[in-house]
């Protein structure tokens, strides 16, 4: 018989694509907030974290994914009476039982654990009362509400931001903040307009570097900017352009 002839051999095509990251989930941590989490912290024993919603906040152990344990839970019995909302949470760094929380009405609470299982009642509280002879204003409460808290890596200060400013606190010193940096004084003209147009309830965060000399902090137009401690004065501008780079 004649030979059927040879069909030629096919090599699939290699194409070269991009590298797609897929996270999975080793546990997922459910049904224990009925608000957006706002805060995570993970605690240097290594073994608990918490987090925070508007009104509670909750310790868990990482290896147990079905139960936690409430710390701070502030709503109301009515909720008309609700006056204040948790704005951010953290862990000491190098203190196990020690953590803060901050809030809308412009107070930071230092609570320990091993005081009382709801620490809320028994925290030290740090707040800045309003300058004398200074008449408080339909926007007081909105630009000192806290919007994010956190403590410097050796936990002696703590670090704040409101909409205007960013403030520096010593944890044994709970009367005033020993510097006040502000950020967005020029916007004191705008409120109206920023209270039209729901910008003033714009919330910022903060950083601290790892050796604790340098804040830093968001603003407006992309661009965030970075503080000396010792100096008080601008160590860095930085805007953000669209490809994701900085120019100082």
């Amino acid at each position: 018989p004649s030979a059927t002839p040879a069909t030629p051999l096919q090599f699939p095509k290699k194409i070269a694509t991009e590298k797609t990251v897929v996270a999975n989930p080793r546990r997922v941590f459910s049904n224990a907030h009925n608000y957006h989490v706002n805060s995570i912290s993970t605690n240097c024993d290594g073994e608990t974290f918490i987090s925070a919603d508007d009104l509670r906040i909750n310790l868990w152990n990482s290896e147990i994914s079905d139960q936690c344990y409430n710390i701070i839970d502030i709503k109301p019995d009515a909720m008309e009476d609700l006056t204040e909302v948790i704005t951010s949470a953290q862990f000491h760094p190098s203190h196990c039982h020690v953590m803060l929380h901050s809030s809308s009405k412009g107070t930071i609470k230092i609570g320990d654990l091993r005081a009382s299982a709801l620490i809320d009642n028994n925290a030290k509280v740090l707040s800045c009362p309003p300058p004398l002879g200074e008449s408080k204003s339909f926007f007081s409460e909105i630009i000192t509400s806290i919007s994010d808290a956190r403590f410097s890596p050796d936990g002696r200060y703590v670090v704040s931001r409101d909409y205007m400013s960013l403030k520096l606190w010593d944890v044994n010193m709970d009367s005033t903040p020993v510097q006040t940096i502000q950020i967005q004084q020029h916007l004191t003209p705008r409120f109206v307009q920023l209270y039209e147009n729901d910008c003033i309830f714009d919330k910022f965060e903060c950083a601290v570097s790892g050796d604790g000399k340098y804040v830093a902090s968001g603003t407006y137009g992309s661009t965030f900017k970075i503080y000396d401690v010792e100096g008080g004065g601008i160590e860095a501008k930085v805007t953000m352009g669209s490809d994701g780079l900085g120019d100082a």
